[in-house]
């Protein structure tokens, strides 16, 4: 269980099938709280810059792993759309240059969370914040994909786009 303790009551949980799934759930006749474990929305963003593809290394990831931007959307968010937007920039520095395009919804289960992912056309100049350590460009023909989640929808578009990207392995961590 992710919580030992219910947040309304402070009983301790205990685990209960709630829709035939085993879900936190607090005991106390008078308080009723399930924790449902629903996933959490994440923007990805496929940005494309100067004619070519730009992947990230975040800081806490292992050597060589680069992937996809990609940031919680956020309460304040007025949009995924505006979401995706911001976290380019945050994140490279870069402004969007047109409407990012919807590219599709994708689970991440071992995350708990449910990427929503565009393709977003970019312009100025790459400037990493803290969260990043390094970046590439790669060249659309060349790209490659990881069998899991943001990796499945840089495959998705690139199909998409006419290239034919081959799979490569996860890295173990």
């Amino acid at each position: 269980m992710a919580h030992t303790f219910c947040p309304q009551c402070a009983a301790p949980l205990i685990e209960q099938a709630h829709e035939g799934v085993p879900r936190a759930t607090c005991p106390a006749p008078a308080c009723g709280y399930v924790h449902w474990d629903n996933p959490v929305p994440v923007v990805a963003a496929i940005v494309e810059h100067e004619g070519q593809l730009i992947l990230a290394r975040n800081a806490a990831w292992p050597t060589p792993f680069y992937a996809l931007i990609t940031g919680f959307l956020e309460k304040h968010d007025p949009s995924p759309e505006e979401a995706v937007v911001r976290e380019v920039k945050e994140e490279l520095g870069l402004d969007a240059d047109g409407p990012p395009c919807f590219v599709g919804l994708y689970p991440f289960p071992r995350k708990n969370q449910l990427l929503i992912v565009y393709h977003v056309r970019t312009q100025g100049t790459v400037t990493l914040n803290e969260e990043l350590i390094d970046y590439q460009r790669i060249s659309f023909d060349q790209a490659t994909y990881w069998p899991a989640a943001t990796g499945l929808a840089l495959r998705d578009w690139l199909v998409s786009q006419g290239h034919s990207p081959r799979e490569v392995d996860l890295p173990k961590v």
